[in-house]
């Protein structure tokens, strides 16, 4: 049976707007409704909730109406059918709008919008190109050519971006910035993707855009990887906070609810699934004491049909999806489940809702892993940390206040899933030489550091470096580096991404993993020593640059965590002139590094749940 489209259905107006309803109809087909009067009726239908009333009444006055005021009333048609999910409708009616006025930018942006939502990119990455290349001077429903060309080169980039054409999303930001330097969420983009590209230095001018608006635009994510300076760190969060993070006055939402019983945890998060979070914490969830305690999950992941989702899951007494509600309603639903204890996994990275948190939904708040910085936010008056990764010195650029654990912050998954060991010639490497590795993230590979990689390479005959190529790109400008600095290409071998199993299993053929700076690694630096794997590292003046000392520290290496860069050479090289010292290091973890304290998660969630406790019960 054939299903009839949104736009085919019989309008159902409900009985006490039928009388008003007709009289409007009248008026329209009798051409008594003027534009203004049309515009403030269909807002009060939208503001009541009859949000297909009020595309109806724009669709009937444009088809009775053919005055110039028509183009006016399609667009605005158009919006209302975008914002009720009906792009295909919205599509349609911006073609009409053009039709009329092929040179209409806001509706030729619009379009492109419609045709993203139906999954149709190169059709949306032609209309904003289109677009972008107009080259009319005028200006319709206050909106200047200019404006609207820089917006469609925002879009083309953005979309690229996400479609890891990184390259031409560049590209385009470059020429938007050429254009206009004051674009602080261009600026942003553009810093990061050069990180991601390994294309240094990643500061880089542009038109008339300086370094100082390069620096202050960098987000919390590209200043992590690009300084350990911890004011800086900070400066960008607070930029963050100041700019995006809903000013509540209101009282705390927590205050309504009494608390009593088991206390109660909610853990606060988009990752749980197959994400970094989400394999360093199943093992918290399933070992939390539930005579004292009682788990919640509060998400907003999406359902990637994974084992490792439907394990995390299964650890928690309650799942509560947080699609489709906004953060106020997320955060009402938090407070009402009396939530002693929220801990949010996510922090400021990718795809946060900081709003939820400054509505304060539970009395103690604290932050966990997904940042492993200070994010700023008002809401988080905590976060889990300790003493190598927050020494004294650090506090004052943190404005959480930290719940120090007695070894280690992180927590780790002794369940986690081993491949079979791949023989070196099946992931491309030759069979003789000492293998260098790091398979972080191309986005922490920082110029002074992978010089320093060079100059390692360079000290260590037949050595090799074994990288992970997260894009062509990258991969090209690292070769590139490694050439002017002497060192040939065929030492350098990159893996492509592979399933977690076997991503594990390719740690066993490296002989030392070099750590990035000052982004150390986190999970990475947990799987390869867990896999028995030795890490050299560089621990700097903040959490992040740190991460990787703490871990090692606790697993009984505290000699592979040092203090500059030129120590760092010079341990890589000893290393990887005695093959033999670094056997030795791979002998002591397979004897002694999983029931180090590092892996020992009993203790590590008796240690958070003792504060946790102490804490809540406080505030009840």
């Amino acid at each position: 049976m054939d299903i009839a489209s949104p736009s085919m259905l019989t309008l159902s107006v409900p009985q006490a707007l039928q009388a008003d309803w007709a009289q409007l109809m009248d008026d329209v087909k009798a051409r008594r409704l003027a534009l203004p009067a049309l515009m403030t009726r269909a807002a009060e239908l939208q503001a009541q909730g009859h949000g297909e009333l009020a595309g109806e009444l724009y669709r009937a006055w444009v088809d009775h109406d053919d005055s110039p005021l028509r183009l006016a009333a399609l667009y605005n048609l158009g919006t209302v059918w975008s914002g009720l999910g009906r792009h295909q409708d919205a599509e349609q009616v911006y073609r009409e709008a053009l039709a009329i006025k092929p040179d209409f930018l806001q509706a030729r942006v619009n379009l492109g919008h419609q045709l993203e939502n139906q999954g149709r990119k190169d059709e949306a990455l032609q209309t904003w190109q289109e677009a972008a290349d107009s080259t009319t001077t005028a200006e319709f429903m206050g909106s200047s050519a200019h404006g609207l060309r820089l917006h469609a080169l925002k879009n083309m980039a953005r979309l690229l971006e996400q479609e890891r054409r990184f390259p031409e999303a560049e590209a385009l930001m470059r020429r938007s910035l050429a254009l206009q330097a004051d674009q602080p969420d261009v600026l942003q983009h553009y810093v990061h993707i050069r990180q991601k590209q390994c294309a240094w230095p990643v500061y880089e001018p542009v038109g008339e855009v300086t370094t100082n608006q390069l620096l202050c635009n960098t987000s919390l994510l590209a200043m992590l990887s690009y300084s350990d300076d911890p004011a800086l760190q900070l400066m960008t969060a607070q930029r963050f906070v100041h700019e995006k993070v809903a000013k509540i006055s209101a009282p705390p939402l927590h205050s309504r609810v009494k608390r009593e019983g088991r206390v109660r945890i909610g853990y606060l998060s988009g990752d749980l699934r197959m994400h970094a979070v989400g394999f360093l914490t199943p093992e918290i969830f399933e070992l939390h004491d539930r005579s004292r305690f009682e788990v919640f999950a509060f998400c907003w992941s999406g359902d990637d049909g994974s084992a490792q989702q439907a394990r995390i899951r299964r650890a928690m007494d309650h799942v509560i999806p947080l699609q489709g509600r906004s953060d106020e309603q997320a955060a009402e639903l938090i407070a009402s489940c009396g939530i002693d204890v929220l801990v949010d996994l996510q922090g400021l990275t990718n795809g946060a809702r900081p709003d939820i948190l400054a509505r304060r939904p539970a009395p103690v708040q604290v932050g966990y892993l997904g940042l492993p910085a200070t994010s700023a936010l008002p809401g988080v008056d905590w976060i889990i940390a300790d003493r190598y990764v927050m020494p004294p010195e650090y506090l004052p650029y943190c404005t959480e206040r930290p719940i120090y654990l007695k070894h280690c912050y992180q927590s780790s998954d002794r369940q986690r899933p081993v491949g079979p060991t791949p023989t070196r010639a099946q992931v491309g490497l030759p069979d003789e030489g000492f293998v260098f590795c790091s398979f972080n993230n191309n986005h922490k590979y920082t110029q002074p550091m992978f010089e320093a990689w060079m100059r390692i390479l360079a000290a260590v005959p037949g050595s090799l470096l074994w990288l992970l190529a997260d894009n062509d790109k990258a991969r090209q400008n690292m070769l590139a580096q490694a050439e002017r600095m002497g060192v040939a290409a065929e030492r350098l071998f990159f893996a492509p991404r592979a399933a977690p199993p076997d991503y594990l299993a390719r740690f066993q053929l490296a002989d030392l993993v070099l750590d990035t700076f000052p982004f150390n690694a986190g999970t990475t630096a947990n799987d390869c020593l867990w896999m028995g794997t030795p890490i050299l590292s560089l621990s700097g003046r903040s959490y992040i640059s740190r991460m990787a000392g703490s871990l090692l520290t606790a697993v009984g290496l505290p000699e592979l965590a040092v203090n500059s860069l030129a120590e760092y050479e010079r341990m890589a090289i000893t290393i990887g002139r005695q093959p033999a010292r670094a056997q030795s290091y791979k002998r002591y973890l397979a004897e002694h590094g999983r029931s180090s304290p590092l892996f020992d998660m009993p203790a590590l969630v008796r240690d958070m749940e003792d504060q946790f406790e102490q804490l809540a019960l406080a505030r009840r």
